[in-house]
């Protein structure tokens, strides 16, 4: 019988799958920080790359007509030079000031996206919004591993389906993951434990990519623009609660 940690790490693996496959991001909300309660971060940070990845060559295996390739390679590019300055306020930044201003900053967008009436899509041709997103998807990412907000609104912005939303946000996730994948291969943190880990968590992520895919396939625009702005506001709020609980 597997141990208690094994089984807790299991449920924890499970939840966060269901969320990403179910709405496209929102498991670093779940999987970093439940699963350093039991494990090494060098652990649980590296086992939630690699179940990352295989929810994002799944989904965009399944779904690749879904992705809008332009918009995900744009935002990856994008990306690229705010990982440096993630990484440069991760190291000298003050971090209660900077997870302070991006919690608040992500309520009231968000806040004011359920409220506002018939809010109106983003143009395709707005690069602005595309290349902003993305700029802060990097820094974010660089800075706290927490890309998935900035790139989460951008889809929001573009009233992309539920489909196309869970499968571009994927053709994000999946270069980004990789390259952290590299990362903590190249430090040495790719260890017999984490194999271990991977291999008996990869059934429970198999059924709940499955199940997060029939779920997203019944979500609609308006109800499920709601379910993404109040993920949101939860980011924003784990953000300053990180800012202020030490």
């Amino acid at each position: 019988m597997p141990e208690a940690t094994t089984l807790y790490v299991l449920a924890v693996i499970f939840s966060a799958t269901l969320i990403r496959s179910t709405f496209g991001f929102g498991e670093a909300l779940i999987a970093v920080p439940l699963l350093a309660m039991r494990l090494p971060v060098t652990l649980a940070a590296p086992l939630a790359v690699l179940v990352s990845i295989v929810i994002a060559v799944t989904v965009v295996a399944q779904d690749w007509r879904h992705v809008e390739w332009h918009s995900a390679i744009l935002l990856v590019l994008s990306s690229l030079p705010g990982i440096p300055l993630g990484v440069w306020l991760l190291a000298r930044g003050n971090e209660h000031a900077v997870k302070s201003l991006l919690g608040i900053l992500i309520i009231a967008f968000s806040t004011y996206s359920l409220t506002a009436r018939n809010p109106r899509p983003v143009s395709e041709k707005h690069y602005g919004w595309l290349l902003g997103c993305g700029f802060l998807a990097g820094v974010l990412g660089g800075a706290y591993g927490m890309n998935g907000p900035p790139v989460a609104i951008y889809g929001a912005l573009r009233r992309w389906s539920p489909q196309h939303f869970r499968a571009t946000l994927q053709g994000y996730f999946l270069p980004a993951s990789l390259a952290g994948l590299t990362g903590y291969a190249a430090l040495g943190l790719w260890t017999a434990a984490l194999t271990r880990y991977f291999l008996f968590s990869l059934p429970l992520v198999a059924a709940a990519i499955v199940l997060g895919r029939l779920i997203n396939q019944r979500l609609r625009g308006h109800g499920f623009f709601r379910l993404v702005y109040a993920g949101l506001i939860a980011v924003g709020s784990v953000l300053l609660v990180q800012a202020w609980v030490r």
